[in-house]
């Protein structure tokens, strides 16, 4: 008998606020621009692209850009967008690495 397996789907695991902070605090923690990009735009699109851009004030056509390959959001965008995320950006102080 064969082994059956479902493809992984980030959005299966973002259903709450709580679950797209965890993911995002990961993608910035690795500190790697494409991945916090990704990041959000799975977050947002497990949310609807409509009503995430909605959220952030921005075009859905705006959002898309933004977190698409070649996109830079603007910091203004970027705090729009963690607002209808649902999640907030703190700072902190780096470890100190020995």
């Amino acid at each position: 008998m064969a082994l059956r397996t479902k493809k992984f789907d980030i959005q299966d695991h973002l259903a709450s606020p709580a679950d797209r902070a965890a993911y995002l605090a990961a993608a910035f923690e690795e500190g790697d621009e494409a991945f916090i990009k990704q990041a959000l735009g799975d977050i947002a699109r497990s949310m609807g692209m409509t009503e995430a851009a909605k959220l952030a004030g921005i075009t859905r056509e705006g959002l898309y850009k933004a977190l698409g390959k070649t996109g830079d959001p603007k910091l203004s965008t970027l705090l729009g967008i963690a607002r209808a995320l649902d999640v907030q950006l703190t700072v902190e102080p780096r470890e100190a690495t020995a």
